[in-house]
């Protein structure tokens, strides 16, 4: 009993600091993968019905996502070359619409929407490639300027927007 004890004592250390080594907390598998790349995201939003040309979103967007997956796993960004991961794509939409009316039949909230197509290419893992649109949106109050709601609206809309596209293509579950 006494040596079952002491075996135990040793070896559970042992088992947790492995089980860490080979789970990543993030839920990002990277496979065998060192680099990515993230192409800047064209704003074709204007091709959209309904869509404003938000000047700066492109830009924001890119950067957010180059964000997401640099926080989120141990790949290196590379800005030339052939990276093992590769994400590009464009904003397809930017759209500001009411969604629900007062009693006066004016909008009493609006809601602020963007679309990003993205195409995902995995150099070893051919078959994990992917285009795909993601969406997310914004609602907030109808008498609000989306000027001074803005870095907010696209904080929160480019968080869910990068989470989804890194889950597509980096989380393995």
């Amino acid at each position: 009993m006494r040596y079952l004890k002491k075996s135990i004592i040793f070896t559970l250390p042992i088992i947790l600091l492995l089980s860490c080594v080979v789970y990543n907390f993030t839920g990002g598998n990277v496979g065998e993968a060192k680099t990515f790349k993230v192409n800047y995201f064209q704003n074709y939003a204007t091709q959209s019905p309904g869509s404003t040309f938000e000047p700066g979103v492109d830009r924001d967007f890119t950067l957010a996502l180059q964000d997401r997956i640099l926080n989120q796993t141990s790949l290196d960004l590379i800005s030339s070359g052939n990276p093992d991961l590769l994400y590009e794509g464009e904003i397809t939409e930017y759209k500001i619409s009411p969604m629900s009316a007062t009693a006066a039949q004016t909008a009493a909230q609006n809601r602020l929407s963007v679309r990003v197509k993205v195409r995902f290419y995995n150099q070893l893992k051919e078959d994990a490639a992917f285009d795909q649109s993601f969406s997310f949106f914004y609602d907030y109050p109808a008498d609000t300027q989306l000027a001074s709601i803005k870095s907010e609206a696209h904080e929160i809309i480019f968080e869910r927007l990068t989470q989804d596209i890194f889950n597509a293509s980096l989380a393995d579950w």
